[in-house]
């Protein structure tokens, strides 16, 4: 019988005098695979589409906009990732066809990421592939994937995140 990982961390904790932090390390680590898990699971759907999540987040953010297109420092400020992360995606994302960086006509010293048709595509078919395979059966039962929303979101608050 395997013991759960997580569960016999909390019984180390509690047996080397930690019981204090014994809940919040089980929490921790728990929070940690479930997102592990969950991007192996999103890996396996935008792999194939030769996408990762961050540029498939790139493209949905963008197609989400009315001209498709958007300044690149927006684009980090909305995702939250450093500048460099987002150039490097944006990178891909133009290798690929799927993304065009354009200076702004009225401050030529804005660079703004532009959808291409094609990028219009991927995102659209990622997003159906993403939706059946991910979203819809995220790994609970309907009725608590709200609550379980709900109360990262209070953990996201409570660690400072703006909410």
């Amino acid at each position: 019988m395997t013991r759960d990982p997580i569960s016999e961390a909390h019984r180390q904790w509690v047996a080397h005098g930690w019981p204090e932090a014994a809940d919040g390390m089980a929490m921790v680590t728990s929070v940690v695979r479930a997102q592990q898990l969950l991007l192996e699971r999103i890996d396996a759907v935008l792999r194939p589409r030769g996408l990762t999540f961050a540029r498939y987040e790139v493209l949905r953010l963008l197609s989400f906009t009315r001209e498709a297109a958007m300044p690149m420092s927006r684009l980090g400020s909305l995702l939250q990732v450093h500048p460099t992360s987002v150039t490097s995606a944006v990178d891909r994302l133009v290798a690929q066809g799927y993304v065009e960086r354009v200076r702004s006509d009225e401050d030529k010293r804005v660079v703004r990421a532009v959808l291409t048709p094609a990028g219009r595509d991927a995102v659209e078919e990622a997003t159906a592939a993403l939706n059946g395979e991910v979203f819809e059966t995220p790994g609970l039962p309907a009725g608590d994937v709200r609550d379980l929303t709900d109360r990262l979101t209070a953990l996201r608050t409570g660690l400072g995140d703006t909410v």
